[in-house]
Parts: structure tokens; C-alpha cells; sequence
């Protein structure tokens, strides 16, 4: 009996032992625009790494390293690059987005293209592989600006801006504000022989595409008195809300499996995601059931937490996945 006891022991041990070989895990480093947001219960404010795990079934586990702020420089200098390539096994992901920052002037994180700002990302790309890591890069996601700089000699009022709604603007094209910022990664990732993922280039389009009024639904564009905690509103053509977040997360889901093809298997696009850390569209199961349309199938992506079952009205085709440590009573 114990024979049979210790067999079993040593095969179950055995089977949680390649189970969690089987998970893969995406870091994700970068700035603002991909980072986790602290006041995610109050604010809408997202980053797209930080919803990124609704976009992947449970083999996948993003552990989003980006941080307000950061430049390719002061990741490296503030040590949170080490803390990084210290936990990447063989077979993860690191995926690598700067730019917005490393424009800056401050010394503290200003960084130039075809130099520094090139050599940092080599060496978080070297750093990778010599982990057996796979290093993935990105440019900046596009910046809403449909602003052109005029020269001050023009006398024509309506080249200079025009009020469309409560904004001012001057162009129906969206105007780029990276420069030369956007090839470094393009160039590091030939060189190196890894992926790059043209992110300027997807949220380019998705933004273009819904125009001057329409991209303004990605930003944290909030009316005074909107959000209770911004209660002076907010023109933010840079950081996403809930809705901005997971469409840019999505798309990059979908261009990052054209790029790195074994990633591919483990994208999902749900309906809804849940998460009570704000990983989601919705804290709360409850809220994703209300918002759920009549008589059309929806599938709610629960990625953590312990959950009393929610109330769904008659009519409602609402199917709940959830990750394996969710727990719904």
C-alpha cells in the first residue's frame, strides 16, 4: 500500500511538474502606455499590458513589468531590467516597448536614436536569448495628434487650427510626433534576427480609422464631472481608457501572432473579461452579465478571484470561462 502510495505520489508530482513547464509567460516592458494603473477602481485609465492576459487562454501568463514613466534608459538604471531577466526561464517571451519617454529631454531618461536608445534595446534583446528567452520588439503606439505644425508666417487662421467640437485642430490625418524614434526597433529586431511588432503602424490605423471624433472613445477624453475622481475632466491623446486598452491589446494580440507564429494557439478574443485587479472591462462579474445583450451568446473571460454566482435574467446566453484559480460559488 505505501509502494502503491509513493508510485502515486511521484506521478502526481510528476504531472504538476509538466503542467507548469506548459505555461508560458509574457513580460511585458515598457511605459505608460502598456503599464498596470494602480487606481484602477476609481480611474478607467488602462494600459495594454496591462488587459493583455484577456487576450490569451490559461497557458499564457503576462506579468506586465511597465511602469508611468519609464524610458528605455531610466528601466535599466532604476534596476527594474534586472528584475525582469532575473525571473525569465527558457521558452518565455519579453516583449519591448519605449520610445514615448526616451524623446524626453530630462537626462534621466533621454535617450537618441542610432545610439543609445539602439543599445538599450540590444541589450534587453541579448539578455533574453542568453536566458533562452524569446525577445519580441515593438515601436510606440501612435500618439492622438491631429495638430500640424504651422509656420508662424502663415496668415491663414484656418491652417493654423480649426475648433472641431471642443478640440483644435488643423488636420484630418493623424500627425506623427516619434520621429526617428519609431525605426530603432525595427532595425535592432533585422539585426538581432528577432520579431518586431509594428505597434505605431496597428494603432495608427485603428485611430485614423475612427477619425477625429470617433479615436477620441480610446483616450482618457472624460467631460467634467464624468468620473468622479477626475471630476475637472480630462484631453489625454496618449494613455487609453477600459475600451482604448483592449481594442489596442487585441490588435496587437492578432499582429503579435502573425510575427511570432507559436503564440498564435493560445489566442482567444472574448466578449467580455472580468478581473477584480482591473485586467479587464469590468471588475465585477455582476456588471459583465448586465451589460451582456438579450439573445445573443456571450463569453465571459474570469480571470481571478472568488465570485458568488451572478443573477442572469431570462434571455441572456451568457457563458462564463474562467482561468484555474477562480473560483465561482
Amino acid at each position: 500500500m505505501k509502494n502503491t502510495l509513493s508510485i502515486l505520489a511521484v506521478v502526481l508530482m510528476c504531472i504538476a511538474l509538466t503542467s507548469s513547464k506548459q505555461q508560458v509567460t509574457i513580460f511585458v516592458i515598457g511605459d505608460s502606455t502598456a503599464a498596470n494603473k494602480s487606481g484602477f477602481k476609481k480611474s478607467p485609465e488602462r494600459g495594454w499590458g496591462m488587459v493583455l492576459q484577456g487576450c490569451y487562454d490559461a497557458r499564457i501568463r503576462v506579468d506586465n513589468h511597465a511602469v508611468n514613466g519609464q524610458s528605455s534608459k531610466s528601466f535599466i538604471d532604476d534596476g527594474r531590467w534586472q528584475k525582469v531577466i532575473d525571473q525569465v526561464k527558457p521558452g518565455d517571451y519579453v516583449f519591448i516597448q519605449f520610445g514615448h519617454n526616451d524623446e524626453k529631454p530630462n537626462p534621466k531618461r533621454h535617450t537618441d536614436p542610432g545610439s543609445t536608445f539602439d543599445d538599450n534595446l540590444r541589450k534587453f534583446c541579448r539578455e533574453t536569448l542568453a536566458k533562452g528567452g524569446h525577445p519580441v520588439l515593438f515601436n510606440a503606439v501612435v500618439r492622438r495628434n491631429f495638430m500640424r505644425k504651422v509656420d508662424s508666417s502663415v496668415e491663414d487662421e484656418s491652417l493654423r487650427s480649426v475648433k472641431y467640437g471642443d478640440e483644435e485642430v488643423n488636420s484630418d490625418t493623424l500627425i506623427d510626433t516619434h520621429g526617428a524614434y519609431l525605426i530603432p526597433p525595427k532595425t535592432v529586431a533585422a539585426e538581432l534576427g528577432v520579431p518586431f511588432v509594428d505597434a505605431n503602424r496597428i494603432t495608427h490605423d485603428i485611430e485614423q480609422g475612427m477619425g477625429i471624433e470617433g479615436s477620441r472613445k480610446l483616450h482618457m477624453w472624460l467631460k467634467p464631472g464624468e468620473v468622479a475622481s477626475i471630476p475637472d475632466g480630462r484631453k489625454d491623446n496618449t494613455h487609453y481608457n477600459i475600451y482604448g486598452a483592449r481594442v489596442v491589446a487585441n490588435a496587437l494580440a492578432e499582429e503579435i501572432a502573425k510575427q511570432v507564429p507559436a503564440l498564435r494557439k493560445y489566442v482567444i478574443h472574448y466578449d467580455f473579461v472580468v478581473s477584480a485587479l482591473g485586467k479587464g472591462n469590468y471588475l465585477t462579474l455582476q456588471e459583465a452579465v448586465d451589460a451582456a445583450p438579450i439573445g445573443k451568446k456571450t463569453t465571459v473571460l474570469v480571470l481571478d478571484g472568488k465570485w458568488e454566482k451572478p443573477t442572469v435574467p431570462q434571455g441572456k446566453k451568457v457563458r462564463f470561462k474562467k482561468f484555474p484559480d477562480v473560483v465561482i460559488r
